[in-house]
């Protein structure tokens, strides 16, 4: 696996990229994460043939930071767009998971010849999200001292065990250094006052009929719970709603072999052609 800046459009990001061809995939991380969470999975799924990329979202990870930008899922979606223009991606799938599931829905309703499959993970912005929820999000991405950082960690695990202290320390240096506090107050305000005009469970349905689309769900989840997703599975006609036992919010990572039982079968069948 290689790492790389790269200019999105008008931003400076960072990439993961692993393996060759033109069956391309692109994974897109959720809130206050970074391309490193799906950094196992690139790896993978280079081995099983496919071309494979993870990248920081604006205020994320290596990603320019900071006051003057738009912290909005339509905007996060722009940028992917422009990733894949800089990548010379012309078709793709997208693998996305929580705020990363919606920025991908989002990117498909724009342009959706260009995307050959979907897979949702955890998704938000599908189902609709009540206030005191989307106040809860607002003050998880604001609160960025380590030991907030450690519970945030914990609590979208099924085993609180697997967070270790370098990863503690790694997070908080990431999402404390320069610009990041200005992106996540930017995220959380979003969050609390603008996310519900940008809710695209409806549209989607439609979309559907025409890209794949693969609901996976960790069946612990409680940042967004499994109703959560059998609410978007409705929503999106009877998509089938898969759920990966003794999994958090990040069954990719806790329950990778269980994750790709689902997500690889799904993806080869997929018309790359």
């Amino acid at each position: 696996m290689i790492s790389y800046p790269i200019q999105a459009g008008d931003l400076t990001t960072r990439v993961l990229e692993a393996g060759a061809g033109d069956r391309n995939v692109l994974f897109i991380h959720g809130l206050g994460a970074r391309a490193d969470r799906w950094g196992a999975t690139v790896k993978r799924y280079a081995l099983h043939g496919y071309r494979s990329f993870a990248f920081d979202l604006p205020g994320h990870g290596f990603a320019d930071k900071g006051e003057g930008r738009q912290y909005t899922v339509p905007e996060f979606a722009r940028v992917t767009r422009a990733l894949m223009d800089q990548l010379s991606l012309r078709t793709a799938a997208i693998v996305g998971t929580s705020l990363g599931a919606h920025v991908a829905a989002h990117a498909t309703l724009a342009e959706p010849s260009r995307i050959r499959g979907l897979v949702l993970v955890g998704a938000v912005g599908l189902a609709p999200l009540d206030e005191n929820s989307r106040r809860a999000i607002r003050d998880n991405i604001t609160r960025t001292d380590r030991a907030d950082i450690e519970r945030k960690l914990k609590f979208v695990l099924a085993d609180p065990g697997l967070v270790t202290d370098v990863w503690v320390e790694e997070e908080w240096r990431i999402n404390t250094s320069p610009g990041a506090t200005a992106a996540f107050e930017a995220l959380g305000r979003y969050f609390v006052d603008g996310l519900p005009n940008d809710e695209i469970g409806e549209q989607m349905r439609a979309i559907v009929q025409r890209v794949p689309t693969c609901l996976i769900w960790g069946k612990e989840d409680r940042a967004v719970p499994v109703a959560v997703g059998k609410t978007v599975a409705e929503l999106l006609g009877g998509v089938p709603l898969h759920l990966i036992a003794d999994a958090g919010h990040a069954p990719y990572f806790e329950q990778p072999d269980a994750f790709d039982a689902v997500a690889l079968p799904f993806l080869d069948t997929l018309p790359w052609n």
